[in-house]
């Protein structure tokens, strides 16, 4: 296995006000000790040791997505979005294909991105995808320990109308779904002729299965994440001109209120858009944006950044919270943290 990582031991503000020089790189260019390290403010000792390291754990992927870590048997899954397949990743073992179609189950060609983005398990175990090619929320209907190509919709349409493509998803802890459903998987996204909603809306559907639109004013959700307690609900917005986190409170029933940004990142140096995220027990978030990953205390400090010189999907943490893994590009990666 290739180990492109260093530390590079460079100091910015809490809020990220100073940031170190970095150049764009081609994925040609990744093998130089260039990228991925860590910028790293004192706070972040205390969470990623001084000397870790980013390691490079496959490449040779066309756009990683929406990893999501199986206790029950020690491997990691992620969406290969353009390919049509989930991958697995197990320590040891390396990559091999574990689902394939995995998003579009369709004959038609493929377009640019038919397969699944983000994957889950339901509360009780299953694996859930969101599928751009199919355009729903989907459960796949086989055993982890035997994938199989057929899925069962657990939601397709809003109102009666069809959903855009849906991108990432989380589970509350009553059994409600929220998810994001942007355009990305559309042959000709916001421009496509099939698109039958007139807006990209973030959605709770409610375990007895009706729907509830959470927003319709952002541009173009993405990740999405609670923290620990539940109380707030992260949003990520991927749009160039306004490339933010959103946090929105959550009641005890689970409705939300009171969206407001929670971390503006436009203009912001690096490749890539406020993307996937996920929220540690301790509370802090890993959010996939600009330049790599952004590590966020719940009062919105930015303490550190993973730069991977790519443009960053997503990430997630095993069950144990012994690392952050990473999807970035053609690359797959991680970081132990302490």
């Amino acid at each position: 296995m290739k180990n492109y990582a260093i530390v590079l031991l460079a100091f910015v503000s809490a809020c990220g006000g100073q940031k170190s020089q970095t150049t764009e790189t081609t994925t040609e260019e990744i093998s130089t000790p260039e990228f991925p390290y860590l910028e790293r403010t004192d706070a972040l000792d205390a969470i990623i040791a001084p000397d870790a390291e980013v390691e490079v754990l496959a490449e040779g992927f066309e756009w990683s997505e929406g990893p999501v870590w199986i206790e029950d048997g020690g491997y990691l899954l992620f969406s290969d979005i353009p390919n049509n397949r989930v991958n697995k990743w197990k320590e040891g073992e390396g990559i091999s294909v574990y689902l394939q179609p995995s998003g579009y189950t369709g004959t038609n060609d493929p377009w640019k991105e038919p397969g699944s983005n983000g994957l889950l398990l339901t509360p009780d175990g299953k694996l859930m995808l969101c599928q751009h090619g199919d355009r729903r929320m989907a459960i796949m209907d086989a055993p982890l320990s035997d994938p199989k190509s057929e899925f069962i919709t657990y939601v397709g349409e809003y109102n009666g109308m069809k959903l855009n493509s849906p991108n990432d998803a989380t589970f509350h802890s009553s059994g409600d779904l929220y998810f994001t459903d942007p355009p990305y998987g559309l042959p000709q996204q916001m421009d496509d002729p099939t698109k039958e909603i007139p807006f990209q809306g973030v959605y709770r559907r409610k375990a007895e299965g009706t729907m509830e639109l959470i927003t319709d004013l952002m541009t173009r959700p993405n990740g999405i994440a609670f923290s620990p307690d539940e109380k707030t609900l992260y949003l990520a917005n991927s749009d160039p001109e306004k490339s933010h986190w959103m946090a929105f409170d959550v009641a005890d029933d689970g409705s939300t209120s009171n969206g407001r940004i929670f971390y503006d990142a436009t203009g912001s140096e690096g490749l890539g858009l406020c993307d996937g995220m996920t929220v540690h027990s301790s509370g802090i978030i890993y959010a996939t944006g600009p330049g790599g990953v952004f590590i966020i205390t719940p009062n919105a400090k930015v303490i550190g950044k993973v730069l991977t010189g790519q443009a960053t999907a997503n990430c997630t943490l095993d069950t144990n919270e012994k690392y952050l893994y990473i999807t970035a590009d053609m690359f797959l990666m991680r970081v132990a943290l302490k």
